[in-house]
């Protein structure tokens, strides 16, 4: 049987709990705990993670997160287990903020370390106490600064396990992403552990869309894990497109940006996308489609400066 420890806390097949992992403190001294919750089925099985709040103002990730945590019902899980965190970065959470108080992302300072700063004490606290124990993580994030992410995937290059569980997640769209260094997704391909990313809306403003998508995605995921009860299979629902790559339109003038196309549609190049105008109403400027693709992310800034990212365009992989 594989053992699941967090923290020096053992959990047996068909036990459930929490787990509250120190990670500091406030000024106040009121201490910082992540907590993770447990699900153990009676039969073995992968073990999975959900994780949410990395960046703390991403806050649809937290409630897709706290949705599928308020009606898990461990009695519904047949085999495997659950080790669900609905935010990790606490400190950015409290504040409204992608980052600790130190300025530091979280997310760039994988695997961490216990003698490093507070992001790379949180960062080690994930790696040493919860990814030996998982087989897939689904961790949830939003577009930030203003621009929306539509609902998507992301997946590391030569991963089919997760690209295959991807296809069952069924959001909207699946791209092959690139790793960054000091990632979470960095540390996951390292200790072979298969990563997806859920992209869905933007930074502290919830997206009923993205987080219906993530709920449903979960459950379809699970589903075909064997983990819980079947889901009822909608035959109308469109399959995921695979982007093979992506790139931005950026402002080429600085003003008031007001988008006429928003994520999720597919633009031909040429085509009007938006305008930039002046405040003082003597100049207009077109954003416009340079190549054929499908808008996955756009910005939602009222004024932007020149070389902003507007527009993120992707492109249909067809070879898969």
């Amino acid at each position: 049987m594989k053992e699941l420890v967090i923290d020096n806390k053992r959990f047996e097949l068909g036990e459930s709990g929490i787990v509250k992992i120190p990670v500091g403190q406030l000024p106040s001294d009121t201490d910082i705990n992540v907590q993770a919750h447990i699900f153990r089925a009676r039969q073995e099985g992968p073990t999975i993670l959900l994780l949410a709040g990395v960046h703390g103002d991403e806050i649809n990730g937290i409630e897709i997160i706290r949705n599928f945590l308020y009606h898990m019902n461990i009695k519904k899980l047949f085999r495997g287990s659950l080790i669900v965190i609905p935010v990790l970065n606490i400190f950015g959470f409290i504040n409204f903020n992608r980052s600790v108080p130190d300025g530091k992302d979280v997310n760039r300072s994988f695997p961490g370390s216990f003698k490093g700063s507070l992001a790379s004490r949180i960062a080690r606290t994930l790696t040493q106490y919860i990814l030996p124990q998982v087989d897939y993580i689904f961790d949830f994030h939003t577009g930030g600064d203003s621009r929306y992410n539509y609902p998507q995937l992301r997946y590391t290059k030569f991963d089919s396990k997760a690209l295959e569980l991807a296809k069952v997640f069924n959001a909207p769209f699946i791209i092959e992403s690139g790793m960054i260094t000091k990632s979470l997704r960095k540390a996951c391909k390292d200790l072979q552990i298969s990563i997806l990313v859920y992209e869905g809306g933007e930074s502290v403003r919830l997206d009923g869309y993205s987080i219906k998508v993530g709920i449903k995605g979960i459950k379809n995921c699970l589903s075909e894990l064997s983990m819980i009860p079947s889901e009822p299979s909608d035959h109308n629902l469109e399959k995921s497109v695979i982007i093979d790559k992506t790139s931005w339109i950026r402002a080429e003038h600085a003003g008031v940006f007001i988008w006429e196309k928003s994520s999720g549609v597919f633009v031909n190049s040429g085509e009007v996308l938006g305008n930039i105008y002046d405040p003082y109403g003597k100049k207009s400027i077109l954003v416009k489609c340079k190549v054929s693709g499908y808008i996955i992310g756009h910005n939602n800034a009222s004024v932007v400066n020149y070389g902003d990212a507007l527009f993120h365009i992707g492109y249909e992989k067809t070879d898969i």
